[in-house]
């Protein structure tokens, strides 16, 4: 039975279209969620693409964590369900206290869109298993509020149990403390992070490389080895 995976749309999205793509080259069911209804449709896993949702309005993420199809999500990934958030994703993923700390405005106060390099620090967890811990990876980043920020005691909790998922290499682009570009929560399940891996699936566009297909790859495995 083929996966399905879903990809919620809020006013303001811009990827939802390239993420159900990018699913859909890895070899699974990409299904269209939308903000305003609760039912997840029985998927098996879902993204939270990236985007401006609600125009970024009082915060990154902050109006779209209360959308509806929000309560079905918080409540299924504190269950087990896989949720991966890219940009907007990862910021309404903290909004949402999956994930913990916060996204702030960038340090250079400037919108940023770059080919970036990473450095993979957890390859354990539902959407990274098809990378090796210690890879470095070309994916492209486009924000103005990707400044990752937690208290020292978070920082330190994420770095001793391993939940530093990526790390900006060579160039941290929006003065993310400790160039922590990508975390996960305590089951492995919940994974956020900033820059876009479904902009890196084709050789045609992107990066022209395709890094950031495992991400896609590795959720469909972990789903069918389940």
């Amino acid at each position: 039975m083929t996966a399905r995976i879903g990809v919620v749309t809020f006013p303001g999205s811009l990827d939802d279209q390239d993420t159900r793509r990018a699913i859909r080259l890895a070899g699974a069911e990409p299904v269209a969620l939308w903000h305003k209804d609760k039912d997840l449709k029985q998927v098996d896993a879902v993204v939270l693409c990236g985007g401006f949702s609600y125009g970024d309005y009082l915060r990154a993420g902050a109006i779209a964590r209360f959308s509806p199809v929000m309560e079905s999500l918080i409540e299924q990934a504190k269950a087990g369900l896989p949720v991966l958030g890219i940009c907007n994703g990862f910021q309404i993923l903290t909004e949402a206290h999956l994930l913990p700390g916060a996204m702030l405005g960038n340090d250079h106060l400037h919108f940023i869109c770059r080919d970036q390099k990473l450095r993979v620090e957890n390859a354990e967890t539902a959407w990274t298993g098809d990378y090796r811990a210690g890879q470095e990876i070309h994916i492209p980043l486009k924000n103005m509020d990707g400044r990752y920020v937690a208290d020292a005691y978070t920082l330190d909790e994420l770095e001793a149990e391993g939940r530093v998922a990526f790390r900006y290499v060579d160039f941290n682009p929006n003065g993310s403390l400790r160039d922590i570009a990508g975390i996960t929560n305590e089951a492995g399940n919940v994974v956020g992070l900033m820059p876009h891996p479904e902009h890196a699936v084709e050789p045609l566009v992107g990066t022209g490389r395709t890094d950031g297909l495992p991400f896609f790859t590795s959720i469909l495995k972990k789903l069918v080895n389940a």
